[in-house]
């Protein structure tokens, strides 16, 4: 089942550094939620909201790292090893031409979206701030994630999971200092925790430049400006990765809509299934960018046999892992559930959907990696057709009729999605096989 041990070595070698760094987030989450809560739950709703809007906003921009780990990876499979950073430099310079426009245009909007978003008078006043603070940092977050796309296409992600460790422990600090007024600062509340996370991704920004001089300059890192074919060549990848992830995030806010329809208990379960589901993912996502570079190397030796062969290594791999952790979800559900939900009605709300995230996770590896190693080919256009697609066409749709229309509850929904993630499964099965990404040119 599993890939040869040299093999599974060298995806590991790409995959845990990255999956480190995704875990470090989501320790930093849940130490932010803490801080922040104990403000109250308009100050946490603010936070929680904000943080949603934030990545929404940004969704566009991070499709860049995508586009620079496809192209920088390419380079080095190529031999090309003066080179690699060329995408870095294009990647970087769209950053900085776009973000700061779209940062002008949504701080100055902001007050007349959040209400979209919630309308309560305490969690507005909280909540507005917030995501200004947050968005005026926009630019410096795409600079990160340039890097990060850069850092795992060249076989040097510890430099990102070192670089992202600094810039959360800067945050927890900062969010001490800043939310209670510690240390002599004024105490600002909510404010102080956006003030705290802007400051510590410029903070990781300065880390990855500082890194950039010196692992990256013999690579071409700001050796001029790119030329127009290397910018083109980045938005045909980068774009359509930015929008999938802008349709992605827009569908939850359906979803969790459409929940709503159905139940206040129905949400609070939802709630609880995403965030565990997600936490539960990361090691497929990690793989996933591991795929994604591991694939594009090859296709830069010129070998598309040895690329199909690490596409499918790190799915085994990703499937053995997730499925294995999905197991506690299928087999002992009451106690994963338990660390959040205490209300017995809403547990027995959330057991069935729990059971079936458990059962899906093999699902959600295949779909995950597969996806990802199409987008290292390059392939980033049909992966976001198929993405939107069946979760615009399909999913929410039928999530909508089994939900409010038919009042067939939560678990209804559930199989709605797992059916629309194994549909999206076989598509990029269908795709990886057919081996058409083989002939497209980064």
């Amino acid at each position: 089942m599993l890939p040869p041990p040299d093999r599974r070595r060298r995806i590991l070698t790409l995959a845990l550094p990255i999956i480190g760094g995704m875990v470090s987030q989501n320790v930093l989450n849940l130490v932010d939620t803490a801080m922040v809560g104990r403000l109250g739950d308009d100050a946490l709703a603010a936070v929680g909201l904000g943080g949603f809007a934030v990545f929404m906003c940004m969704a566009l921009i991070l499709g860049v790292s995508t586009g620079v780990q496809a192209t920088a990876a390419r380079r080095k499979g190529e031999g090309l090893t003066d080179e690699m950073a060329f995408s870095l430099n294009a990647g970087l310079l769209l950053v900085w031409v776009a973000a700061p426009v779209l940062s002008l245009v949504l701080v100055t909007a902001t007050p007349a979206l959040f209400p979209w978003l919630n309308d309560d008078p305490g969690v507005m006043a909280l909540g507005i701030p917030y995501l200004q603070v947050r968005l005026v940092a926009m630019a410096f977050v795409g600079t990160n994630f340039a890097f990060r796309g850069y850092w795992n296409a060249v076989d040097l992600p510890g430099l990102y999971m070192t670089t992202l460790l600094i810039m959360h422990s800067v945050n927890i600090f900062l969010n001490w200092v800043l939310i209670f007024g510690n240390l002599g600062a004024p105490e600002l509340g909510v404010t102080g925790a956006g003030i705290a996370s802007a400051v510590s991704t410029v903070v990781g920004s300065l880390i990855y430049v500082y890194l950039g001089f010196r692992h990256a300059r013999p690579a071409g890192f700001v050796r001029g400006l790119p030329d127009r074919e290397g910018l083109l060549r980045l938005l045909r990848l980068s774009v359509p990765a930015g929008l999938q992830q802008l349709f992605f995030s827009a569908g939850f806010v359906v979803t969790f809509w459409i929940i709503g329809q159905v139940g206040t208990r129905e949400l609070a379960a939802a709630s609880v299934l995403v965030n565990v589901t997600l936490v539960a993912i990361l090691p497929g996502l990690g793989l996933g960018l591991a795929a994604s570079t591991l694939v594009s190397q090859a296709l830069g030796r010129g070998d598309p046999g040895d690329a199909a062969r690490w596409g499918w290594d790190v799915t085994r791999v990703a499937v053995v892992g997730l499925a294995l952790l999905g197991l506690p979800m299928w087999l002992v559900p009451d106690l994963v559930l338990g660390v959040f939900i205490k209300d017995p009605e809403t547990l027995e709300v959330a057991r069935l959907p729990m059971r079936l995230v458990g059962l899906l996770m093999a699902i959600e590896a295949f779909t995950l990696v597969l996806m990802h190693a199409l987008l290292g080919a390059g392939d980033a256009r049909r992966v976001m057709m198929v993405a939107v697609s069946t979760q615009w066409l399909m999913f929410l749709p039928l999530a909508y009729l089994v939900g409010p229309v038919l009042g067939l509850g939560l678990t209804a929904i559930w199989i709605s999605q797992g059916v629309y993630r194994t549909v999206q499964a076989g598509l990029f099965f269908r795709f990886w096989q057919s081996r058409r990404w083989a002939g497209i040119r980064l």
